[in-house]
């Protein structure tokens, strides 16, 4: 027997039009690349949003179409949110930070029809325009009085013209809620980036469960600043989260330095931001310059990366903004864990707190998780024991898209399909999952396994670092030892002798990397992530030739 309830489509299109009809008039603040503030409401969005739709229809997009992006966070883009994906077709959103040849490679896996892009990305465009096999037309997303001149670009449509040819009283189709909606490819180091498709049905679970308060604690209180890019895995669900609930949707645009960032957050009284933690450097170094404090921010969610424990604590003891850790991936939507203490985590002493919140937290509902060993059997949860972390849940991929036959699951002993991060973790007690490192990235000496993630959180805690790294590098008798590379703060003196006798009484002492490498700047990935493959082959034999000289 069928319950008896009534049958209603998880779809995207249901987001923006409950933020219409119940949170009309909550304001949309955007920083444009044009360098203005421009302001409107959920109410003006939705019918900008139809009204793309329509012009869309008319241009022939059809069902499953892929339509790309190349912006920035802010107003337009949202609007192509909810208007690519409401009409059936499927959004792109294409990371601009990738090298022109792998922008192309995605456009051309995706089989893109139109691609929509911000003017900072014109000279990206004029690179791959000719590369770009399937695309009908590009869309600067601007006015006519800021169209390029002279662009050399075949095809080129104005973003407004084209709104202002759409009609606001187009009606969302009704659509399979399993249908695609969303289209990331993963950044990643090795071989060509691959496909997360997502569903609307899928989306809709993610932005239920994110917004749970034990999730990201989201409401029609809050002023939410998603500095984490909408070309990146959907600025993490904010966008959809703000329409879920209501809240009050600021984006930066372009300008994600230190100072701009606050000058929003004070302005817009911004009470929830998110992002990688190298920008939240850059924000607290404009900070600690200008001796400035935050007015009315009171959490900020950190992930793409681990958060060091010395940025946690300036949060929270020198600002007074409580940090969620999260983890994630492309592959999840991307929420898998969030660092919310239980009742019982509140009577700990302050230590023990900082120990939990160093974690990347525990599942959200809809998301189950296993460590498990090289035979495949799960390791007890005790907080100690490292292994391969697996995933599962309504949210995470089954497969990327157009690789047929060559799905990423593992099916274990009990016949249920997980996902493989590629994390290595441990599981505590009470279910708090913490990232000792990439399965790619850790370190093994002698026979025996160090975490390159403590070490650089050790490092991260002395106050003439500005970034640092730890590496596998090649060693003449232990295999593999770790070796610190190591960015100085502006304007300090640092030695290697001072750097390794800061890591003395905070760990065994065989895991003490073998020495330090001082350079100018770290390479950062697309999302921000440190780069270990570029070092890996620069300073992987750096103990070798130390050893021969």
């Amino acid at each position: 027997m069928n319950g008896l309830m009534m049958q209603k489509q998880l779809l995207i299109s249901s987001l923006i039009v409950h933020a219409d009809r119940h949170h009309g008039d909550t304001e949309i603040v955007s920083r444009r690349v044009e360098g203005d503030i421009h302001r409107y409401t959920f109410r003006d969005c939705h019918g900008r949003a139809r009204q793309m739709a329509s012009a869309l229809t008319r241009l022939g997009v059809k069902h499953s179409d892929r339509i790309g992006t190349l912006a920035w966070n802010g107003y337009r883009h949202l609007e192509l949110y909810f208007g690519v994906s409401g009409m059936g077709a499927i959004l792109h959103t294409i990371n601009p930070r990738l090298h022109e040849d792998q922008v192309a490679y995605i456009a051309n896996h995706a089989e893109d029809q139109y691609i929509f892009f911000d003017l900072t990305f014109l000279s990206l465009i004029k690179a791959v325009a000719g590369r770009c096999e399937t695309v009908k037309a590009f869309i600067a997303m601007t006015d006519r009085a800021h169209m390029p001149k002279d662009a050399g670009i075949d095809n080129l449509l104005c973003y407004e013209d084209l709104v202002q040819q759409g009609s606001s009283e187009y009606a969302w189709p009704i659509l399979d809620e399993d249908a695609a909606s969303t289209l990331c490819y993963t950044s990643g180091t090795t071989g060509n980036p691959k496909g997360a498709l997502y569903s609307h049905r899928s989306s809709l679970l993610h932005t239920y469960a994110a917004a749970l308060p034990d999730a990201l604690n989201c409401s029609a209180r809050d002023v939410i600043l998603p500095v984490v890019p909408m070309f990146h895995v959907n600025a993490w669900g904010l966008p959809y989260i703000a329409c879920m609930v209501g809240a009050k949707l600021v984006f930066p645009g372009p300008a994600l330095d230190g100072k701009s960032l606050y000058e929003l957050l004070e302005t817009e009284q911004i009470t929830l931001s998110a992002g990688v933690p190298t920008v939240w450097q850059g924000l607290l170094g404009h900070l600690e310059e200008t001796g400035q404090q935050f007015s009315s921010m009171r959490r900020t969610i950190i992930g793409g990366a681990a958060c060091p424990p010395a940025m946690l604590r300036k949060f929270q003891e020198t600002y007074g903004v409580a940090v969620l850790h999260a983890w994630g991936m492309t592959e999840l939507s991307p929420i898998g864990t969030v660092g919310t203490m239980k009742a019982k985590h509140l009577e700990m002493s302050p230590a023990e707190r900082y120990a939990m919140q160093s974690k990347q937290g525990r599942v959200v509902f809809g998301v189950d998780m296993k460590i498990v060993g090289t035979d495949g059997m799960e390791l007890p949860w005790d907080g100690a024991t490292s292994g391969d972390l697996l995933v599962r849940g309504p949210w995470v991929v089954r497969d990327y898209f157009r690789n047929e036959g060559d799905g990423p699951l593992l099916v274990d002993r009990e016949g249920q399909a997980w996902f493989p991060t590629g994390d290595v973790a441990t599981l505590d007690v009470d279910g708090f999952m913490q990232i000792t490192d990439r399965s790619k990235d850790v370190i093994k000496s002698g026979g025996e396994w160090i975490g390159s993630i403590d070490l650089e959180n050790i490092a991260m805690g002395h106050p003439a670092v500005s970034m640092a790294a730890c590496i596998a590098a090649r060693h003449p008798k232990w295999d593999e030892r770790p070796l610190l590379i190591v960015v100085r703060k502006t304007g300090t003196e640092l030695s290697r002798e001072q750097l390794l006798g800061f890591y003395e009484g905070k760990i065994a002492k065989w895991w003490t990397p073998d020495d330090v490498v001082f350079i100018d700047t770290i390479p950062l990935g697309a999302t921000g992530k440190i780069q270990k493959n570029r070092l890996r082959e620069q300073f992987g034999n750096h103990l070798m030739a130390k050893a021969a000289g």
